[in-house]
């Protein structure tokens, strides 16, 4: 059967990696399909902080990733009317050991941007914070509220650039040349697959070495004080490549070992960042394996409540909202294949797709479509 529409480029999900692709395409003046399954957006870049995260990321390619996915963020916030809901990350340490790998990574080329604050600067700086060891303060760092952002996107998108967004439609075959899908074939000269955590529906055999992880969040009452920026713990240092990696981590981890054995078993660390009412998102865990349950924790939920009060020194605010995500977890940092002339498979696998979506898919799209490195920026 010939399909009945063709497009320059077909992307199968419309989530930010996906639309972050149709972006990429759209900009260099390609006709754009993008299609998913949902009817509206559902998956993991509406079920987490929104917060677009440089520093701290893996050395090398990613962090230089991120900081290209925040500049374009930044220069389309404002014309796709989303947000920017604050500015910047405090990372605090509450331990000398914590102290040390921050004032390490205050010596890579990583930290630019970042600036130390000591115990006395950063309890009149970040007020309610009163980090005992002080704090690494970036002013680099974005966070929109995703759940208002991924739409946002998809509706600019459409009016400013004709991308044609279609929702409730499956996709169950795709080849060079086209989709195949619940309501007819669609035909488009390159496709991008980007399935998020769905590791079964296409190309499952370059996914064998990917698996989900489910994380829970929560969101707090109003507290009465804004933030000064996101806020991250000692316990973050440890799961964000850019300081794990730092020779000053070990001796951390042995002291969060002793101090955090439980909330370091079910991956918790901590996020908060604040929303234009004035609520708290706060988080998460990691739980990985295959198919994670659908099923919150309520022991994981105050270990993350813990960890808030142990930061912030003052009880959380009373939980008005609890929802688990989940997403696409390996020990790469994303996963892209060709499994087809003209057809990219992308992943990515570290739970950072608002951070890093930008940045690769005008990787991808160079690359798909024969272009010069950096031809989409």
């Amino acid at each position: 059967m010939l399909p009945r529409e063709h497009f320059d480029l077909a992307v199968v999900g419309a989530g930010v990696i996906g639309l972050a692709h149709a972006l990429a395409a759209a900009r260099l003046g390609k006709r754009v399909v993008v299609v998913d399954r949902d009817a509206q957006a559902n998956g993991a870049s509406i079920r987490n902080f929104g917060f677009v995260t440089v520093t701290g990321q893996q050395r090398g390619e990613m962090w230089r990733l991120a900081r290209r996915s925040r500049d374009v963020w930044v220069e389309i916030a404002g014309r796709a009317g989303i947000a920017i809901e604050h500015r910047g990350l405090a990372v605090t340490a509450q331990r000398p050991e914590a102290r040390a790998v921050l004032e390490a990574f205050q010596h890579t080329e990583m930290a630019e941007g970042c600036a130390w604050l000591s115990a006395d600067a950063a309890a009149a700086r970040l007020n309610p914070l009163q980090p005992p060891e002080g704090a690494l303060l970036s002013g680099i760092d974005v966070r929109v509220d995703s759940r208002r952002a991924i739409p946002a996107l998809a509706r600019w998108l459409a009016a400013q650039y004709g991308v044609d967004i279609r929702r409730g439609v499956a996709v169950h075959a795709v080849e060079t040349g086209r989709l195949g899908t619940t309501v007819g074939m669609i035909g488009a000269d390159a496709v991008v697959v980007c399935p998020g955590d769905d590791l079964a529906s296409l190309f499952p055999e370059h996914l064998t070495a990917v698996t989900r992880c489910k994380l829970q969040m929560l969101r707090l009452a109003a507290p009465g004080w804004r933030l000064p920026a996101a806020v991250m713990s000692d316990l973050s240092l440890l799961r964000y490549g850019g300081y794990a990696a730092l020779p000053e981590a070990a001796a951390l981890r042995r002291r969060l070992e002793a101090d955090r054995p439980e909330h370091l078993a079910r991956g918790v660390h901590l996020i908060v960042v604040q929303n234009a009412d004035g609520s708290l998102v706060v988080g998460d865990s990691h739980d990985y394996g295959a198919t994670p349950d659908p099923f919150a924790s309520e022991a994981v939920d105050r270990l993350i409540l813990d960890e808030f009060q142990a930061v912030f020194g003052l009880p959380a605010p009373p939980v008005v909202e609890r929802w688990t995500g989940t997403y696409a977890s390996a020990a790469v940092q994303n996963v892209i294949a060709t499994p087809a002339r003209d057809v990219r498979l992308v992943t990515i696998t570290n739970g950072t797709g608002a951070s890093l979506a930008f940045g690769l898919a005008e990787r991808v799209i160079a690359d798909l479509l024969n272009l010069k490195a950096g031809a989409t920026a």
